[in-house]
């Protein structure tokens, strides 16, 4: 029998709540308990919710921010991962000063122990009611993923209605941590959601530039992501956020990370953020000038599988094959961003962007 005790024990002690999420990949019993700060006596509310999600709220402190930090929407996505463990873990063992309200996430477990994207489909396509509609593989299909997005949407909600209960009008964020299948010749890159007609927060380019990432691409339609969810339906801060390559558990070098574990680490405290003016020249900003959809069993890219986010290919260049329809490179400085020839028939393959500026 599945003891909260021992477990909450073993959380307190270790600060492991990912080696927890991991050994109780579909279903975790609620349970909260009490921090102390090492260094400042201050208490935080720790609250497990699910496998995978857990909630922490100073006490004493008067926050100003919710912020949710979200990996492994995608199981094999490991460098943002252990960044979330480390975090999770310092504010457990009351090593981290924290000052704001963070939800963490890990997305879906079953798929971390398996070392792969997804178990059954693509979890992040089946936001914003996703869940429930034709994805390719049939409108009102029941799996794992699907049942987990809802659960994430629900909990993502409550978390930050319950931010409103402090205060109405509080600043709310929605970091999505993930890294590519490829390679890039923009190593990190974020993807800021479509704005519905509100102007780009420059400000929030700047944080990401202070996270050190320069590269971002101007979303330019509703989609069915988690970072679009939290920013349509609440109004958040949010970015997808591709720190590098895919790769497994112990490979990474987490010294690449530093800048945005600092940044993070300033906002997750509270501490004055010293952001560099906003200047266009200091990013690579791109807007999404094709979306291409394997919609025929043959689908083919004109590419190979190394070749990297953001290249580009002259005007006229076939990209793309699917059934009997060819796509081809439109404008100059064209780059492809996301290739997999591998998706569901009805999912985004490919996407092309050009090269922008935001006045």
């Amino acid at each position: 029998m599945l003891s909260v005790q021992k477990i909450k024990k073993q959380l307190q002690q270790q600060g492991d709540f990912l080696a927890l999420t991991r050994e109780y990949e579909h279903s975790l019993p609620a349970f909260s308990f009490e921090i102390k700060v090492k260094t400042t006596g201050e208490l935080i509310n720790a609250s497990v919710l699910e496998t995978g999600l857990i909630c922490f709220e100073p006490q004493s402190l008067a926050t100003h921010k919710d912020i949710v930090l979200s990996s492994a929407v995608h199981g094999n996505e490991t460098a943002p991962i252990e960044i979330c463990a480390r975090f999770i873990q310092q504010i457990i063992l009351g090593e981290f000063e924290l000052a704001e309200r963070v939800l963490f996430i890990f997305g879906n477990p079953p798929a971390i122990n398996i070392g792969e994207r997804f178990v059954e489909e693509n979890l992040n396509r089946l936001f914003s009611g996703g869940h429930s509609q034709d994805q390719g593989q049939g409108a009102g299909l029941i799996n794992q993923e699907r049942q987990r997005a809802l659960l994430l949407e629900n909990t993502v909600r409550d978390f930050f209605n319950q931010g409103d209960k402090i205060a109405l009008n509080r600043a709310r964020f929605h970091y999505d941590l993930h890294t590519a299948i490829r390679g890039s010749k923009n190593d990190k890159f974020a993807v800021y959601p479509f704005r519905h007609g509100k102007p780009w927060v420059k400000e929030q380019l700047q944080f990401m530039l202070a996270c050190g990432i320069n590269t971002i691409l101007l979303s330019g339609s509703p989609t069915t992501t988690f970072s679009y969810f939290s920013a349509q339906q609440f109004n958040a801060h949010a970015f997808t956020v591709e720190l590098g390559k895919v790769r497994p558990f112990g490979e990474n070098n987490m010294a690449d990370f530093s800048e945005i574990t600092a940044s993070l680490s300033q906002l997750l405290k509270a501490e004055p953020l010293v952001l560099k003016p906003y200047h266009n020249e200091d990013f690579n900003l791109f807007q999404i000038n094709q979306v291409i959809n394997r919609n025929h069993e043959h689908f083919v890219l004109h590419f190979a599988d190394d070749v990297e986010n953001f290249t580009s290919f002259p005007v006229g260049t076939v990209i793309a094959t699917d059934g009997d329809t060819d796509y081809t490179i439109q404008a100059e400085g064209e780059a492809i961003i996301f290739p997999n020839a591998k998706v569901a028939i009805g999912q985004r393959a490919l996407l092309t962007v050009v090269p922008t500026t935001i006045d």
